[in-house]
């Protein structure tokens, strides 16, 4: 059984093998609550999961030890391993999946895994890591439904009360289970008037499909940006654990964690993945009752690939109205792009590029003029495009 002693033994091993992170409070980021945040992006590996893999190694046996340890991951669990491993003499081999980051993959193995990329998601390589464990005796460490991983990730859970004894809610991604059943159960014996939430993607509900249904529910498929909380179904430990001791899990779309990666950027000066942004993105788009409330945000990891970045952000500027493509019906003829240009000037838009065609469709005088904007928010934009049409113009 999980034992808040257990959780307070894994704080005191760890205390060796990870990096402090000291809440910050996020004044800048416009919500109707008191928000803070819990940088696990900020620890070594990039994401707290060096907590629970870290803890899960120095409680092996010698034998298990000799025998190297296996484990699988969509990278920030794989990190872990591998960086613990290598720090207690182990040799250790990672099963990733192969969509993970390239930034994830070339990591694992610079902290001195052997990698081996197997064809799907998560679950897959939970599949071919379970086969070769079985194959070549390894020792399995599962990246959340093991009590002491989950005690190791329930060290955050202990720091945030300790250095915030009058929080009133605590939110964390979910993807296995295995940070929120480990955060949850350290908060509640300590303080059960504490909220505990969690945050999955839309499109990956594992755990709260499971919960709506009653019993573990594999999904037939996953996908969202947010790829370390990717997972088809929860563990049996971490299922029991948040019926336990978490009080709600709510989902939140991709456009609303690009949109949460943005504002930590800009706002924070903080780098998060999908997975790392979840609990701000709930957040901001008022997921959970914490108006008035103080809350802590655990931002999971900051594992997030570059290429991938750029889309994020981009993703991120459309959904909150920073970016707006506009598409106008124009007739043929000298002036037309003047008097668009003029009206965007006068309203503060600026033109990033534009693109002018021939109609392929309605008048033979006509044109199409697509231009992409950067714009303050929605309100901006709408001010923009009636103030188009007022001076004739026709937005397609």
């Amino acid at each position: 059984m999980l034992t808040l002693d257990k959780i307070y033994h894994a704080s005191k091993v760890l205390k060796d093998v990870i990096h402090p992170t000291t809440i910050v409070k996020a004044s800048a980021i416009d919500t109707e609550c008191e928000l803070y945040l819990k940088p696990e992006c900020l620890q070594l590996t990039g994401s707290f999961k060096l907590r629970g893999s870290g803890y899960k190694i120095s409680q092996l046996t010698e034998e298990e030890k000799a025998r190297g340890v296996i484990a699988c991951s969509a990278g920030n669990h794989a990190q872990g391993v591998a960086l613990a491993a290598t720090k207690y003499g182990i040799k250790s081999l990672i099963c990733l999946p192969d969509g993970a980051p390239i930034s994830k993959v070339e990591a694992t193995k610079g902290f001195g895994a052997e990698v081996c990329m197997v064809p799907g998601v998560y679950d897959d390589a939970y599949a071919e890591a379970c086969r070769l464990r079985d194959e070549h005796n390894y020792t399995f460490i599962h990246p959340f439904d093991d009590e002491n991983v989950i005690a190791g990730q329930g060290t955050i859970g202990l720091e945030i009360m300790n250095e915030m004894n009058d929080v009133d809610a605590v939110i964390c991604a979910v993807g296995g289970g295995g940070l929120i059943s480990g955060v949850a159960c350290a908060i509640k014996h300590l303080n059960p008037e504490v909220k505990v939430y969690g945050v999955q993607a839309e499109g990956a509900p594992s755990m709260v499909t499971s919960l709506k249904n009653g019993e573990i529910t594999a999904l037939e498929k996953v996908g969202t940006i947010a790829d370390g909380i990717q997972v088809k179904e929860p563990g049996q430990y971490t299922f029991e654990y948040v019926k336990q001791y978490v009080d709600d899990i709510v989902t939140v779309s991709d456009d609303e964690i690009s949109t949460a990666i943005l504002t930590l950027i800009e706002k924070q000066k903080m780098v998060a993945e999908g997975a790392g942004a979840a609990p701000v993105a709930a957040v901001m788009f008022n997921k959970l009752p914490v108006k008035g409330k103080k809350v802590v945000c655990v931002v999971s990891g900051g594992n997030i690939d570059v290429t991938i970045l750029n889309r994020v952000i981009k993703r991120g500027l459309i959904t909150a109205g920073r970016q707006q493509t506009l598409c106008i019906q124009l007739d043929d003829k000298p002036g037309q792009l003047l008097g668009v240009s003029k009206i965007i000037a006068e309203h503060g838009g600026n033109v990033i590029s534009i693109h002018h065609e021939r109609a392929s469709e309605g008048e033979i005088t006509d044109c199409i003029l697509r231009i992409v904007l950067e714009t303050k928010n929605f309100q901006h934009v709408k001010e923009i495009s009636d103030s188009l049409t007022k001076a004739g113009f026709r937005l397609v």
